[in-house]
């Protein structure tokens, strides 16, 4: 009687410890996310497609675990949290639900234009890099490219951009300089904003600071108060939240920054929409009109089928049902079946071998391509990192808007009035795009 009284009270003890048991046993296999993880890895580039094809990549299943946040998965996989969240129905970014599988959009459509130098596409913020195959080096050190021959490569990146009052324009530029650990003079104006908003605010941020909102690595640019640099706040990528400068994961910062010379030039584009072949296939990837450039997204879709001459090759049902879901991944538009989003890998494209993911998770795919060495037929990249910063007194007589992402700082090398493009402009009311370069 006595044995069979204290049955359920054991019972209930065995249900407690194996609760227990499995509630260790799920905090042993979550994933840890370390900066030391994240700084150790590199993206490696994509082979550019041939003929009219533009679509580089392919999509990658993941499943979430416990501890994930889409941050860190994103910044892992070089992607942001932005980016993995509208591709899989606008998940929470900070709490997305363990167990369940998404796709991660590692596969995208090339910005129209020159494959050539630095674009980056503010809608998708993302930078592509059309990496030249001509290096020159000095000594060891990277000192000059040629950008007369056809990229064979393409490195992109995940960026943040300004917010919607400090607007990152459309135009053309070249890179003027490259500096390391540059001091951040605060603008007048941000000053201003800084301590209004916390009671107190400080004149100049050292470089090196931790709480310095350039990083470490800035690309100094011919377009007058913009900049490309890291960040002390890595997930801020993927976001507007910035004064007009372009922001990149730190260890990207450090990568591009390696492998790219002074005059490299580069563009802004403002393409929500873009269409790209595989093969007979068309797909479109469609992002937010980021700074409410146009009237609507379906009839900026419906002018760029018109402008591109793809009446034939595009079955609008499907493009309506893209811009509508505004993913972010490329969606078959072509007539005929159901609109499928993400493609096939193309037969023929090369993969880099995969890198395990921090402990508790299963192996990198393949078709995500991250190493730890230096990618191929480019500089390694601390190379070029030896310009040392070196700060003036704030210009407040500038009539653009100031940024701390432009940090009053001196070029390694003093931009040449021949550097700066001539048709660099705030973003206007109607954006045509600007494909030229110099």
């Amino acid at each position: 009687m006595t044995l069979m009284a204290h049955r359920p009270v054991a019972r209930w003890f065995v249900i407690a410890a194996l609760a227990i048991a499995v509630s260790w046993s799920t905090r042993a296999v979550a994933r840890v996310w370390s900066e030391a993880e994240f700084d150790a890895h590199r993206l490696v580039p994509s082979p550019l497609p041939a003929g009219r094809d533009a679509i580089i990549g392919s999509p990658v299943n993941f499943t979430i675990t416990k501890g994930d946040t889409l941050l860190d998965i994103g910044r892992w996989y070089g992607l942001s949290a932005r980016e993995i969240s509208d591709a899989n129905g606008h998940l929470d970014w900070w709490a997305p639900p363990a167990g369940r599988e998404i796709i991660l959009p590692t596969e995208r459509i090339l910005p129209e234009g020159p494959r050539s130098g630095i674009v980056m596409n503010i809608p998708e913020m993302r930078i592509y890099y059309f990496y030249p195959p001509t290096v020159v080096r000095h000594r060891g050190r990277l000192k000059t490219a040629s950008y007369s021959a056809p990229a064979r490569v393409v490195y992109t990146f995940p960026v943040g951009l300004g917010r919607f009052d400090w607007k990152t324009p459309v135009g053309s530029w070249r890179v003027t300089g490259k500096l390391v650990n540059p001091t951040w003079v605060v603008p007048k104006d941000i000053y201003e904003e800084h301590l209004e908003r916390d009671g107190e605010a400080d004149h100049v941020v050292p470089g090196g600071d931790p709480d310095n909102p350039l990083g470490h690595y800035k690309l100094v640019l011919s377009l007058p108060e913009y900049g490309i640099h890291g960040t002390d706040v890595p997930w801020g990528v993927g976001m507007n939240v910035s004064h007009g400068c372009i922001r990149l994961y730190p260890e990207n910062i450090q990568q591009l920054f390696g492998m790219t010379p002074v005059g490299t030039p580069g563009r802004f584009v403002y393409q929500p929409i873009k269409f790209g072949w595989r093969g007979a296939q068309l797909y479109v990837e469609v992002h937010d009109d980021l700074y409410g450039v146009y009237p609507g997204l379906w009839n900026h879709a419906s002018h760029e089928v018109a402008r591109l001459g793809l009446e034939n090759s595009v079955d609008m049902q499907k493009l309506q049902a893209a811009v509508e879901a505004k993913s972010g991944l490329p969606t078959d538009v072509s007539p005929g079946g159901a609109p499928s989003p993400g493609v096939a890998p193309a037969a023929g494209t090369e993969t880099a071998g995969g890198a395990s993911i921090p402990s508790g998770a299963e192996s990198m795919p393949s078709s995500v391509s991250l190493t730890t060495d230096s990618p191929p037929d480019s500089p390694d990249a601390g190379e070029s990192a030896t310009s040392a910063p070196a700060a003036t007194s704030d210009d407040e007589s500038s009539g653009a808007p100031g940024s701390e992402d432009d940090a009053d700082t001196t070029p390694a090398a003093a931009p040449d009035a021949a550097s700066h493009d001539r048709d660099w402009q705030p973003l206007p009311t109607h954006v045509t795009n600007d494909n030229s370069v110099e």
